[in-house]
């Protein structure tokens, strides 16, 4: 029998490629239409399910198992589309959270198809710890530095006017910019590449340059340049001590 990480990369990739690539355009639309009405729907759930019993043949399954195999995967997939339908398809938490639930889905199915992977093993491995912390750093450099940052300038946004054109743009727009900077940043920082962490902010500088350098308003110079050396600081900041807290570890 295969070990844990083969069956689910395999399973997952073909899930990956049925549900992107071969699932044709009129059939998202056909479900986002019509919902649990739509045939397309139990098609794509059924193909799904069928698809994946061949690499699980291949991996060494009886035919018992790869019957439920089929029929689990059919079943999962199709409420989580069901789910999906219903919301708005194009909504990038909807497709996380609908893409998440199916890797759960894969990964409870290999967990339980290879012996080589229990609790107390994952629990007891030497990059469990490294794991966690990683995790731990991505997490913090998100919504809750993001939230740190908004109260931080929250006693300079007020000498900004709210009504000026200079602070026209996307609804939210800088918060996402912030969380992919800070992303990159922590990325960088953790493999080692602090070059490319101040290549990161140069091109952020240099794509704020032209904006600011139209803008009369000193303030909004100050509130944004504040901004994105604070959003840079937190995230190098992060990555630095959970660097230092893996070299321990290793040691």
């Amino acid at each position: 029998m295969s070990d844990f990480l083969t069956v689910f990369i395999t399973f997952l990739l073909i899930h990956l490629i049925g549900d992107f690539y071969l699932q044709p355009g009129r059939w998202r639309a056909a479900k986002q239409k019509f919902t649990y009405r739509a045939p397309q729907l139990y098609i794509h759930a059924l193909l799904q399910g069928i698809v994946l019993s061949v690499p699980a043949v291949v991996l060494g399954m009886d035919w018992r198992a790869t019957a439920c195999l089929i029929v689990i995967v059919t079943l999962s997939h199709l409420m989580i589309e069901l789910w999906q339908a219903t919301r708005n398809h194009h909504q990038f938490t909807h497709v996380i959270v609908e893409q998440t639930l199916h890797a759960v889905v894969f990964a409870l199915i290999a967990f339980h198809m290879t012996t080589d992977l229990t609790i107390d093993t994952i629990l007891q491995h030497d990059k469990f710890t490294q794991g966690m912390l990683v995790a731990l750093a991505y997490v913090l450099v998100l919504k809750p530095t993001s939230v740190v940052i908004g109260s931080l300038l929250n006693k300079y946004s007020m000498t900004i006017t709210d009504h000026s054109p200079q602070m026209n743009g996307l609804v939210a727009g800088g918060e996402l910019i912030g969380y992919l900077e800070r992303i990159l940043i922590l990325t960088f920082t953790l493999v080692g590449s602090y070059a490319a962490v101040g290549f990161v902010f140069t091109a952020k500088s240099i794509f704020r340059f032209g904006e600011l350098n139209k803008s009369d308003s000193r303030n909004l110079t100050e509130y944004v340049l504040i901004g994105s050396l604070l959003s840079v600081v937190s995230a190098t900041l992060i990555g630095t001590l959970v660097s230092l807290g893996l070299d321990i570890k290793m040691k």
